[in-house]
């Protein structure tokens, strides 16, 4: 089983340049399976019911999410009946799920979005909640997107989780880490990176930060749409739901060069 994992999505620049590649990707890469975090594919928060239905019928076989899983209420109703998940971690009779278990053909994969608690909304304990999420996985090959604020958190739950599931990757801080790495047949990165608007702060235009960071006040964000674009994804590749490969893809408008960085690869 081969599959994909792209990091947040951001506003229109993220979803044209996910558009315009996944096709190429899934192909080039033979992908089973390709499952994109859009808590931000819709104006840089959230996701709308409209921007939803478009990504999956790109190509897009899953989707996760984060702190702003419900920034756009329209989705909420397409949780159920979607490949669209939510954190798991969420209290209980919060709407959707956080497990969803994928088929094609001879290959399966099962993807849990888990939240962080650092500096993110309130809920149930992602280290004791991930126990029951994967009670729920019908495959052995399964995927976590941990979406945390902390590095710490990231590697804690790395090392909570070594050898147990097939890969972790975290999301939400939008800035791709180095650390790709496969532990104990797990794949692990703190953060894949965004697929977006690659000038500007994580994806949104510079001037709002810039101004909050001078002033102390809050400005609206909005998504940086005049820009170069970048497009990031982990391939990982599980036999029998260890993980024998990684590697991580990053394009970027105005570099030829597709880059490619394979996962350190340590002993058991």
């Amino acid at each position: 089983m081969r599959a994909g994992f792209i990091g947040d999505i951001v506003g229109r620049a993220g979803r044209k340049i996910v558009a315009e590649n996944i096709k190429k990707m899934r192909d080039k890469f033979g992908l089973d399976f390709i499952i994109a975090n859009c808590e931000n594919a819709s104006g840089g928060f959230g996701l709308s019911a409209q921007n939803a239905n478009e990504l999956l019928e790109c190509g897009i076989d899953a989707i996760t999410g984060g702190n702003h899983s419900f920034d756009k209420k329209d989705v909420i109703s397409l949780m159920d009946s979607l490949p669209i998940i939510r954190p798991y971690n969420h209290f209980a009779g919060t709407a959707g799920r956080g497990v969803v278990n994928l088929k094609r053909g001879e290959a399966s994969l099962s993807v849990i979005n888990l939240m962080g608690h650092y500096g993110m909304p309130y809920t149930n304990n992602a280290f004791l909640e991930v126990q029951n999420a994967l009670k729920e996985c019908e495959s052995e090959n399964i995927l976590i997107d941990f979406h945390a604020e902390a590095t710490s958190e990231k590697n804690a739950i790395f090392g909570h989780l070594n050898g147990r599931v097939s890969a972790i990757f975290g999301t939400h801080t939008h800035v791709g880490t180095d650390d790709l790495q496969i532990l104990n047949h797990t794949a692990y990165v703190s953060d894949v990176g965004l697929s977006g608007a690659f000038d500007g702060v994580i994806g949104m235009d510079k001037e709002a930060p810039i101004k909050t960071f001078l002033t102390g006040l809050k400005h609206s964000f909005k998504v940086n749409e005049r820009c170069r674009r970048i497009f990031q994804m982990v391939v990982f590749e599980c036999e029998n739901g260890r993980c024998v490969d990684a590697f991580k893809i990053r394009m970027i408008d105005g570099i030829d060069e597709m880059q490619i960085q394979s996962a350190l690869k340590f002993k058991d």
